[in-house]
């Protein structure tokens, strides 16, 4: 077993352990909330690192655009340039492939009935996002042998991404954890194109495992490690091989990737085909609600990114955990009209009286609906820092939980 990765208890398939980086460790299981540009938007880095975050997600396609990894790089890294003392991973612009391309034509997610306990307000919201990427049902990125052509979505400007300058770009921006180039297909792909994209993808992992073991060293601030995709949507055979593949190099970790099939019943499959070495990390890409995350940890899955805390706390919804809130996933609309109606004394009180993070030691539903309903940038940093203490004490629960061997008294307590 590597430096990198510490199993240090176990329950069945679920791990308690730790991801050791020279910038920080990150205990597992754990969630990391998604930082595109260097940013949880509505935060500082200071806020972040207060809430008990240990690691980030940040997004190659979108650095690139902005400002640049040769300016991140002569500025001292991403680390430096953001003020984020932990781990921090970054995608490979793979994901891109399919938010930019086939999403804007199928006008779904990673799994198709995405969010489907969310508010008609969170739907809305990303159905007008994915309008305005592309009015004209235009895709904005174009897969060949060869990689990823990207339509800019900034400025229209037209530009590739391969293996090869997917991996530089970040080596150049300094992060701890690096993933290959991939395509994440549409849930709606048929067996045809999803067993040709997971050849592509494995051919293209070939490529960026070579680059990266061949110019790592060439940046030696600190350790760099690189985790391989495994790809075949919801086809069991096309998952098995692309798994066999992926394990064939001598990647630091694992991350699952793709399509993750029509509903959260398939994900839960699609973790059940496959099983991969006890001694290193397994990383579930795009994937964070909360059953979603209780499933996922059960399958011994050691990490998973997702925007959902974050997505949820701007557009005013909130996660707590009473008043059977479970059957709607956890959340409550803090937009609603019933808190500054005639009986607005009764919500003279925090989002969750037993929650103390931050904003519910300091301010209450009444007045958080009206910061929301005045579009006061505060509401947005407020109901940010509550879901994110929400997630983190959640994983720090059920971490505790199997290192008692607790958990199922735990999850039974927690669903009731």
């Amino acid at each position: 077993m590597s430096d990198f990765f510490k199993i240090e208890y176990k329950d069945g398939l679920m791990r308690v352990g730790k991801i050791i980086t020279d910038n920080g460790v990150l205990e597992t299981p754990n969630f990391i909330p998604v930082a595109t540009l260097g940013s949880i938007k509505a935060l500082d880095s200071v806020s972040v690192l207060n809430l008990g975050i240990q690691a980030i997600f940040s997004n190659t396609y979108h650095l690139h655009l902005q400002p640049g990894e040769d300016v991140i790089y002569h500025l001292g890294g991403l680390h430096k340039f953001m003020n984020y003392k932990g781990v921090i991973l970054t995608d490979s612009g793979g994901f891109q492939a399919f938010s930019l391309g086939q999403a804007l034509i199928d006008r779904v997610g990673k799994i198709a009935n995405i969010f489907p306990n969310s508010s008609k307000r969170n739907i809305d919201l990303l159905s007008n996002r994915l309008s305005k990427l592309s009015n004209n049902k235009e895709k904005l990125a174009l897969m060949n042998e060869d990689g990823i052509v990207f339509k800019s979505h900034l400025d229209g400007k037209i530009f590739k991404l391969t293996p090869e300058n997917s991996i530089e770009i970040q080596l150049k921006l300094g992060s701890d954890i690096l993933l290959t180039l991939d395509e994440c297909t549409s849930p709606l792909a048929s067996y045809e194109y999803t067993k040709e994209s997971t050849f592509r993808s494995f051919y293209w992992t070939e490529r960026s495992f070579k680059y990266f073991v061949q110019n790592k060293d060439n940046y030696k601030e600190y350790r760099r490690f690189l985790y391989g995709i495994v790809q075949g949507g919801y086809y069991y055979d096309l998952r098995k091989w692309s798994l066999e593949k992926i394990l064939s190099l001598d990647f630091d970790g694992y991350a699952i990737g793709g399509s993750l099939g029509r509903s959260k019943e398939d994900l839960y499959e699609i973790l059940n085909w496959l099983s991969f070495p006890d001694d290193k990390p397994r990383h579930l890409l795009g994937i964070g609600t909360i059953n979603e995350i209780f499933i996922a940890i059960e399958h011994g899955i050691d990490t998973f990114d997702c925007i959902i805390p974050t997505r949820y706390a701007r557009t005013g919804t909130v996660f707590v955990k009473y008043e059977d809130n479970y059957k709607n996933n956890f959340t409550l609309d803090i937009t609603a009209s019933i808190y500054k109606g005639k009986d607005i004394k009764k919500y003279d009180l925090p989002i969750d009286e037993n929650c103390n993070c931050y904003t519910c030691r300091n301010y209450s539903v009444a007045y958080l609906n009206h910061l929301f309903n005045a579009n006061e940038i505060s509401a947005m940093t407020l109901l940010t820092i509550h879901n994110l203490y929400f997630y983190n004490e959640l994983l720090k629960k059920i971490r505790l939980s199997i290192i008692n061997k607790s958990y199922e008294k735990f999850k039974k307590d927690f669903f009731n």
